[in-house]
């Protein structure tokens, strides 16, 4: 069965699942951290060989003040709490995002867990912090313009690989799969070049009730799809 190298997941409907508990929404967010858990020992047992978490949004910013707080608390528990299984079992962490919005608190727990892992070789693992699609285009765009006014760059050679390069997730290959959980079916302006050819799974499953067996059902619904990047069935075949 066809394993995708990438996963990129939405974890959505934490607060409706706390909501509909008559628990604040704080306490879906604190049982959201259970499936990220799954998620990570699935793609390890299956051979994925990158997962994409987007945890917080550059939108989400606008949330009610306690909730955001609680959030960004709750980064740097999970931080503290995971570093250590994270490195036993070979996970290198990055965090993705405008780190310049977070506290010097969760900067430097982010920096240390980053060293800490740095060397593993096993499932690269991001967490989207932060982040959004838009905002990861227009730093690549920065990032390339300040080498061509420097002088160490042509216009003329930046291509789809060069500006690929310069986004958040330059150093890994785009998703093959998709996951959103919580009902939604939009991609939220999360990683927008990256998901070009990335296969889309949507499931009505909060993410606090999002467990090994709907992971594995989304491995399955990728394994069923035919992907042809443009071409024909037949010419796919003939190159396999």
């Amino acid at each position: 069965m066809p394993v995708p190298r990438h996963v990129a997941i939405i974890m959505d409907g934490n607060g409706r699942w706390a909501q509909a508990r008559g628990q604040p929404r704080t306490a879906g967010h604190k049982a959201g951290v259970k499936p990220v858990r799954s998620c990570i020992e699935s793609c390890i047992r299956a051979g994925v060989g990158a997962l994409t978490l987007f945890a917080f949004s550059s939108e989400n910013w606008a949330r009610p003040g306690d909730e955001v707080s609680s959030l960004m608390g709750l980064f740097v528990e999970a931080l503290d709490a995971e570093v250590d299984d994270l490195h036993a079992n070979g996970v290198r962490l990055r965090i993705i995002g405008d780190r310049s919005a977070l506290s010097v608190r969760l900067q430097s727990r982010i920096a240390a867990v980053e060293a800490r892992t740095a060397a593993n070789t096993g499932l690269q693992l991001q967490i989207a912090v932060s982040y959004g699609g838009r905002w990861d285009i227009l730093q690549a765009t920065r990032q390339l313009a300040a080498r061509c006014a420097s002088g160490a760059l042509r216009p003329a050679d930046i291509d789809e690989g060069a500006f690929a390069g310069a986004l958040a997730l330059g150093d890994v290959p785009d998703p093959d799969l998709f996951i959103r959980t919580g009902g939604e079916k939009r991609i939220s302006n999360f990683l927008l070049w990256n998901l070009a050819y990335t296969e889309l799974y949507f499931t009505d499953v909060l993410w606090p009730d999002f467990d090994a067996e709907g992971f594995g059902a989304a491995l399955d619904y990728f394994a069923s799809r035919s992907r042809r990047f443009g071409q024909t069935a037949e010419q796919r075949k003939g190159s396999a």
